[in-house]
């Protein structure tokens, strides 16, 4: 079972871990894009940080919703937009719950997905998050479907979106600013695909710490 203390401390990983790499994601987008991609990110979980406090108070679905509503105040250009797109589905899905068991998680990171898909007009192979996130769910699903507990299938979902990441390296951009650059996008990792990775991190890492795995 996924706990709400789960939750909480997936978004408090995932705020160090932008934190952490700010510096990295902005040379990333430097190469292909507005080279602010790891400064609008921090930005927008900074804010999200100071309010942790508060999200202990909330159901998951809340905690979600609270968190997507803070990236689409605070992080500028897209990545706010998918960001707090996926989120703001994520809560939509876990409306009202106080815990999520394994077909539940992947219900709604489904939903947050489908949410960036439809919200960026993005299929896999355009150099984009959707690159890292859709083989994460895509693994998630086939592993609970093999009966793996969900720190095992989170797990598989890390392994899957580190691999969707690192195959944008090759893609020519088809999507967004990195698209101008034509031919001269390949050779280089995606910004948005690399900050999907920490995020599907952050939750394995989360739930595997929390139950001893």
């Amino acid at each position: 079972m996924i706990l709400k203390t789960h939750i909480v401390e997936w978004i408090r990983l995932y705020s160090s871990y932008i934190a952490e790499n700010k510096e990295y994601l902005t040379e990333l987008d430097a190469a292909i894009g507005d080279a602010d991609h790891g400064i609008n990110m921090a930005r927008g979980f900074n804010e999200v940080s100071h309010r942790m406090a508060s999200l202990d108070s909330m159901d998951i679905g809340n905690i979600f919703k609270n968190v997507g509503m803070t990236l689409l105040s605070k992080v500028g250009g897209a990545s706010g937009a998918l960001y707090g797109t996926l989120f703001l589905r994520m809560g939509m899905a876990a409306a009202g719950k106080e815990e999520l068991n394994s077909s539940e998680l992947l219900a709604e990171l489904t939903a947050g997905v489908e949410g960036i898909r439809q919200r960026g007009s993005a299929r896999p192979g355009e150099k984009t998050m959707v690159d890292a996130l859709e083989p994460a769910v895509t693994a998630l699903r086939a592993a609970l479907d093999g009966g793996a507990a969900p720190c095992e299938a989170l797990r598989a979902a890390e392994a899957a979106a580190k691999e969707g990441m690192e195959a944008t390296i090759p893609m020519q951009a088809t999507k967004g600013r990195a698209s101008y650059l034509g031919p001269r996008s390949v050779g280089h990792q995606d910004p948005g695909a690399t900050s999907a990775y920490l995020l599907i991190k952050a939750a394995a890492d989360a739930l595997c710490a929390q139950n001893g795995s």
